[in-house]
């Protein structure tokens, strides 16, 4: 849903529906914090939902990704992640998080630097597929500005190996199908018990060959399938 398809009462968050109103308790959002509420934050946002950040204040509604969480969207925090599960947790990583090399190390720097080619080079503050460099997909000039960045602002920066997507087969121009590389976004409920959400949001990368899925930059979705075992 769109902001403006929120409204508040007295505290409490609705959503328009074509049957009435109907009461929201939880919300995963996609919109930043100076733009969730234009009462609260910035007011020439149309983003939000004026009202929402009382309500979310006086208990009325939870935010899943709540205020201030966005410092954990520093894609630098990615190289800590082993770290900081063995310290929390005590317990050593079920699963490998993908290598992540942190631009402020001067070796990792200059290992990387000579091998654009073979590097998705990631902006830590951005999103969206902004500010990214897929090693294998660019060209001589665009590793060349990447390489200038590192070095200008290298705690601007990761990079990871390039990793090879799926792919599920699509209906493109002329009503072929061809191949799309597409990723998978779980989602996890975590209270009293933790509960896997089944299916996900599957995203695809419509332009041949592309590893991008994010919507910004012309990717998509796809339907996703879940099927009992």
């Amino acid at each position: 849903m769109e902001g403006r398809d929120l409204v508040v009462h007295n505290n409490i968050v609705y959503m328009r529906t074509t049957s009435g109103l109907q009461r929201v308790d939880v919300i995963y959002r996609r919109v930043d914090d100076d733009f969730l509420d234009p009462l609260a934050f910035r007011p020439d946002s149309s983003l939000g939902a004026p009202g929402i950040f009382n309500a979310y204040r006086a208990g009325n509604v939870v935010l899943a990704n709540a205020l201030g969480t966005g410092v954990a969207d520093d894609k630098a925090i990615y190289a800590y992640v082993p770290a900081v599960i063995k310290y929390y947790l005590g317990e050593e990583p079920i699963l490998s998080n993908v290598e992540t090399l942190l631009m402020t190390d001067p070796v990792a720097r200059q290992h990387v630097c000579l091998n654009l080619n073979k590097y998705v080079v990631k902006a830590v503050g951005e999103s969206g597929g902004y500010g990214m460099l897929i090693g294998p997909h660019s060209t001589a000039s665009m590793r060349e500005e990447f390489r200038a960045r590192i070095q200008r602002e290298p705690r601007n920066y990761i990079a990871q190996p390039t990793l090879s997507l799926s792919t599920a087969p699509c209906f493109v121009e002329n009503g072929r199908m061809e191949p799309r590389h597409v990723d998978l976004r779980p989602y996890v409920l975590f209270g009293e018990r933790v509960t896997i959400v089944p299916g996900g949001l599957t995203r695809v990368a419509l332009q041949k060959g592309s590893l991008v899925v994010n919507s910004s930059q012309g990717g998509g979705s796809k339907d996703t399938w879940v099927l009992q075992g």
